[in-house]
């Protein structure tokens, strides 16, 4: 299963408006390989790595404070992930704090929500792939964990679980390293605007989400700002990716 995926199907879940960060990074104009090449690298080698990762586990810390016209509430929670291919998850709550209304209606909604988007079909209907989105490329950049190859994407049909924005291609790896985006259709009618912000860290040789951070404007008045922390990760049991596989090569 991709890993992409269903990370994507969550980021699109959670009800954010962030400013894009400033980049410290050197642009480089010309890129080695045109959007093509670069999509299709990121295809394949996001199915060799789906293929090779047999299970994972880790741990999360979801955090959520609300401000606005029905007073304060935050919340925190902690949960453990146990994941199998192709298409399971566990999650066990370590710990539960703070407002048990945000608990029960959003943390709790996401993780079902998670495990929802596991299913094929939402796969398929999810997937970074030409299919689904259209590509552009907006830049290549070197940064301190190497070259990055930045695409412009934009959604081929208008679903709440797709989004539009720009993500960063790790260009060793083909692996999406980062995403500033907003959904393709507005998730939720109590927000006036949703952004999408989210960091993947190398676990071995799979990209997993590292952090989320967001930051949500409510239509009837306040604010909410939300977070994601990713932790603790152990590759379980994964096949070893060939070193050899092939990538299609730059101009």
């Amino acid at each position: 299963m991709n890993r992409r995926i269903h990370s994507g199907y969550l980021t699109s879940l959670v009800l954010i408006i962030i400013g894009l960060r400033p980049s410290a990074m050197a642009e480089t104009p010309n890129a080695p390989l045109n959007t093509e090449q670069v999509v299709s690298n990121l295809v394949q080698k996001n199915f060799e790595r789906a293929q090779a990762l047999t299970s994972y586990e880790g741990t999360r810390i979801y955090r959520l404070q609300y401000h606005g016209f029905a007073g304060s509430r935050d919340a925190e929670m902690v949960v453990d992930v146990k994941y199998q291919s192709p298409a399971t998850k566990e999650f066990t709550v370590r710990s539960e704090t703070g407002s048990k209304l945000l608990i029960e209606k959003v943390f709790k909604k996401l993780l079902q929500s998670e495990k929802e988007a596991l299913a094929e079909e939402n796969q398929k209907r999810t997937a970074l792939n030409p299919e689904n989105y259209l590509f552009t490329m907006a830049g290549y950049e070197t940064t301190l964990d190497g070259p990055m190859y930045i695409l412009q994407v934009e959604p081929r049909v208008k679903n709440k679980f797709l989004y539009r924005g720009r993500i960063w291609i790790d260009a060793n790896d083909f692996a999406v390293a980062r995403i500033e985006a907003e959904p393709a259709k507005n998730p939720s009618f109590w927000t006036k605007e949703t952004k999408i912000e989210q960091i993947y860290t190398k676990v071995n040789d799979f990209w997993l989400p590292a952090f989320n951070r967001s930051a949500s404007a409510i239509r009837l008045g306040g604010r909410a700002s939300f977070s994601i922390e990713y932790k603790d990760y152990q590759i379980t049991a994964a096949t070893p990716l060939s070193k050899s596989n092939r990538t299609i090569a730059g101009r």
